[in-house]
């Protein structure tokens, strides 16, 4: 069984798996799925609007496609959720990114 396979699995039986719902947005990354990627992130923050690394991850990702106003967005939501867990590192590299995107 192939890694998208088995967090498709996961998913099947608890869908707000937070963990594999991450793994499974990372693995459509990697195979340059970004439209599936980024819904992947999208229903990971809907269930767990604390998990920091989907909001920056996903941002980086909508950078990487040109779609810098959506990346926008997203950091400001991430940027609030990495004040509201204390996620000073996280905090960090998308303060940063938002500077880089917003030149």
């Amino acid at each position: 069984m192939d890694k998208t396979s088995a967090l498709l699995e996961i998913l099947q039986l608890d869908p707000t798996n937070a963990f594999a719902r991450y793994g499974l947005a990372m693995e459509h990354v990697s195979k340059g799925n970004i439209d599936a990627a980024l819904i992947e992130f999208t229903t990971l923050i809907e269930h767990s609007p604390d998990y920091v690394p989907a909001y920056q991850m996903s941002a980086q990702t909508l950078a990487k496609a040109g779609r810098a106003e959506e990346a926008l967005e997203r950091l400001h939501s991430g940027i609030a959720a990495a004040n509201r867990t204390g996620n000073q590192h996280a905090l960090a590299e998308m303060e940063a990114l938002r500077e880089d995107l917003s030149r």
